[in-house]
């Protein structure tokens, strides 16, 4: 009986991601709704976004999501616990979504979203766990990138090694990932379309602090997310002005003299629908060449979506 139960949960589930994609592609192909097309044109104001859009970017992305550990630092001394960062985040999710650990039978099978996801490595890595996965990312470019490790499970890139000189290496989907979980498409976070919610997981790493409108996604999460749900929310909040204007930092500032803190204003926004059930630092590597380095360490916070579970 069980089996049964499962395999109707599954095929429901399958029908639901095919469902949200139908109308989410719709949406975004659609000219009727003005204001959608307004703010999805403007989100590269300032020239922040639109950095995302060249090959270097999707070099950087491909050797810092898919790159082997030994070729992305290959010094003894380096520090190797920023490494897989994307596997760390899967991992993260998986710890604390309650719906991977119902066995019953009775309900869909769970359904992820990684919002920002670059060119895909945590939409794979959360593919281990979730039956479905689904990434979506401003950048044409990441996606495409994205788009081609889902369907050859490999990519190559180049390395700056020193100046102009550059190596090639190859990206690969680990092939213990059934790629066929996950979907990709082009989308901008401040402005989900509503026909996307329910969803048991929400990542969302290193992209609030790159976001015009951060304000409008956190408030967004509520209905985006079930009850018992999780949004896995990490950021080094790295606020610039050149992806967010100042007036909508959501921390890094002064206000009557007292420094306003980004994660007093997400507790601020989110408490009242979630609740705070875990934080850690996560530390993250990329590189710039062979021997330069982009170190940070974001912070890393899940809230369970509250409310009655279904």
């Amino acid at each position: 009986m069980s089996l049964v139960l499962a395999a109707g949960a599954g095929a429901a589930a399958t029908a639901l991601v095919q469902q949200l994609l139908h109308r989410l592609q719709r949406k975004s192909s659609s000219t009727k709704d003005d204001e959608v097309q307004e703010r999805s044109t403007t989100s590269s104001a300032g020239g922040g976004a639109a950095a995302y859009e060249t090959k270097k970017a999707v070099d950087e992305y491909l050797q810092f999501h898919f790159a082997a550990p030994e070729d992305l630092l290959p010094y003894a001394n380096g520090p190797k616990d920023a490494l897989s960062f994307t596997a760390r985040l899967a991992a993260l999710c998986e710890r604390h979504c309650e719906s991977l650990h119902d066995f019953t039978g009775e309900r869909v099978d769970p359904v992820a979203l990684d919002l920002g996801c670059a060119v895909g490595g945590a939409s794979f890595e959360l593919a281990r766990a979730f039956p479905h996965v689904l990434g979506i990312d401003f950048s044409k470019h990441f996606v495409d990138a994205a788009e081609l490790m889902k369907s050859q499970g490999v990519c190559e890139f180049e390395s700056v090694v020193e100046g102009d000189i550059k190596q090639k290496f190859v990206a690969r989907v680990p092939e213990d990932i059934d790629r066929n979980r996950v979907r990709f498409m082009q989308g901008d976070a401040c402005a989900l379309p509503a026909t996307l919610n329910s969803l048991d997981c929400v990542l969302a790493a290193n992209l609030l602090c790159r976001l015009p409108e951060p304000m409008a996604f956190l408030e967004r999460c509520q209905s985006l997310i079930k009850p018992g749900g999780v949004l896995v929310l990490v950021s080094p909040y790295s606020w610039l002005k050149g992806w967010t204007d100042k007036s909508k930092w959501l921390g890094g500032y002064y206000k009557d003299g007292k420094p306003v803190r980004t994660v007093e204003t997400i507790t601020c926004v989110l408490s009242p629908d979630f609740e705070l059930v875990a934080q850690e630092d996560v530390s993250f590597l990329i590189r710039e060449h062979a021997r330069k380095f982009q170190w940070g360490c974001s912070q890393a916070m899940v809230w369970k979506r509250k409310g009655k579970v279904v």
